[in-house]
C-alpha cells in the first residue's frame, strides 16, 4: 500500500518533476513563475517518495535548482529561462564514440582510444537588461585500452580514463550597447573571446582538468564562468 501512496504523490507532481523521475531529464522554456512551481514540487519529493527507483537523479537539487533560482532572479518581466538537462549519466548509449586505434611500439601490442561526451546542462536566460546569457556544461571522458606483453611473457590489458569538464558561458549584449575591457584580466583558468557586430557577444570558457569535488564547487565554478562576460560592459549595463 505504501508504494501506491508514493505513486499517487508522483502523479500530483509538476510535469517536469515527473520527467526527471521517469526520463532523468527534461527540456523546457518558462518564465520565472513556471520555474518556481517546479522547484516547489521538487522540494516536496523527499517527504513523499522513498522508493529508490523513483529517486531524483544526482545534481538535481544541489546543482540544477540553485542555478535556476540564480538565473530567475535576473529575468526581465517578459523574460524566459530555457533549461535542457540530461542527468542519465555518461554511460548511456549514444554518448560514447567509436574506438580508434593508436600507433604503438613494442612491448605494447595494441591501443585504442574512445571519447564519451555528456552535455548534461544547457541554460538560456533572457535577462532584464536586454542581454541573453547561454550556459553549457559538458563532461568529457577519454578512455584508453592498452594491451602489452610484460617481461615474463604474459599479455595484459589496462584501461585508463581521464575526465574533464568544459563550462561555456556566452552573453549577447543588448543592441547598440558598447563593451569595455575590464580593468583586470580574467582568471587564468577562464578564456575569453569577444565577437563584434550589431550585438556584441562575449564567450567565456573553462576547461577543468578534474571534475568538481562537491555540488557547491560545481555551482560556484559555473557561476564564476557565467559572471565573467558581465565584466565586459560598463557597470550600468550589468545584470
Amino acid at each position: 500500500m505504501f508504494w501506491r501512496d508514493q505513486k499517487a504523490a508522483i502523479a500530483g507532481f509538476h510535469p517536469l518533476h515527473q520527467a526527471l523521475i521517469s526520463q532523468r531529464g527534461f527540456a523546457a522554456t518558462q518564465p520565472a513563475d513556471g520555474w518556481t512551481a517546479l522547484i516547489t514540487s521538487l522540494y516536496q519529493h523527499a517527504g513523499l517518495v522513498r522508493r529508490a527507483k523513483w529517486a531524483l537523479p544526482a545534481r538535481t537539487l544541489d546543482v540544477v535548482v540553485p542555478l535556476i533560482i540564480e538565473l530567475c532572479s535576473d529575468l526581465g518581466p517578459t523574460g524566459n529561462l530555457s533549461v535542457v538537462t540530461d542527468l542519465r549519466g555518461r554511460n548511456m548509449p549514444g554518448k560514447t564514440g567509436p574506438a580508434r586505434p593508436l600507433a604503438v611500439q613494442k612491448p605494447i601490442r595494441s591501443a585504442t582510444e574512445e571519447w564519451t561526451v555528456d552535455p548534461w546542462l544547457r541554460l538560456r536566460a533572457e535577462l532584464r537588461d536586454g542581454s541573453v546569457l547561454e550556459i553549457l556544461v559538458v563532461d568529457r571522458e577519454r578512455t584508453r585500452r592498452i594491451t602489452k606483453r610484460n617481461p615474463r611473457g604474459k599479455i595484459k590489458t589496462k584501461r585508463k580514463s581521464k575526465l574533464t569538464q568544459i563550462i561555456r558561458a556566452r552573453r549577447r549584449f543588448p543592441k547598440d550597447v558598447a563593451g569595455q575591457v575590464p580593468p583586470t584580466p580574467p582568471p587564468p583558468w577562464i578564456g575569453v573571446i569577444v565577437r563584434e557586430g550589431q550585438r556584441r557577444s562575449v564567450l567565456a570558457t573553462a576547461k577543468l582538468p578534474r571534475p568538481p569535488q562537491s555540488a557547491q564547487e560545481q555551482v560556484d565554478l559555473i557561476l564564476s564562468v557565467a559572471t565573467e562576460p558581465f565584466r565586459w560592459t560598463p557597470q550600468r549595463g550589468a545584470a
